[in-house]
């Protein structure tokens, strides 16, 4: 490649960057944003203030209007580590007649210290709804690795689902 090729293709790459930078600095000037003044119209959008409170629903309201279907599905969940017949254990305690049982009182089941040292609590529906909403925050120490269930009409739904199974 000789001298004037080479000053050539110089010459090409520095005109190029001198248009992008002319280009630059033309559209800066005509697009530049910090000094315009107060906008031209305003948009007037109504403020709503949440002043209203949203009313809760009590849990006996919830459970009397539960629908064991919709527990049923949610139980699937559930189901990896958990059977629902009357003394089949899996990975978790078998779940038939949960409601009402004594916590970690199902004979036949290695549970973890700490729900071996609840036995002198009752699984009631407001427990299992406290439980079910996140197990480790409930029992801290529990081996259930399950996450918990965020929604309250979920949780509701499978504990009458659960509740609707035994005898």
């Amino acid at each position: 490649m000789d001298t004037m090729t080479l000053t050539k293709a110089a010459a090409a790459l520095c005109g190029a960057l001198l248009v992008l930078l002319l280009g630059k600095w033309a559209a800066e000037g005509l697009y530049h944003m910090e000094s315009h003044g107060e906008a031209a119209y305003v948009i007037e959008v109504e403020e709503t203030a949440s002043s209203e409170e949203v009313e809760e629903v009590s849990f006996d309201e919830l459970y009397a209007q539960a629908d064991v279907g919709k527990g049923a599905k949610v139980f699937k969940k559930c189901g990896a580590c958990h059977k629902v017949e009357d003394g089949v254990n899996a990975t978790g305690p078998s779940l038939y007649g949960v409601v009402g049982r004594t916590m970690g009182g199902l004979d036949g089941f290695g549970y973890s210290g700490t729900m071996a040292g609840m036995s002198d609590g009752t699984w009631t529906p407001e427990e299992l709804d406290a439980f079910l909403t996140k197990p480790s925050a409930y029992a801290a120490g529990t081996s259930m690795s399950f996450s918990g269930l965020k929604k309250q009409k979920d949780r509701v739904n499978l504990i009458a689902y659960l509740d609707s199974l035994d005898d």
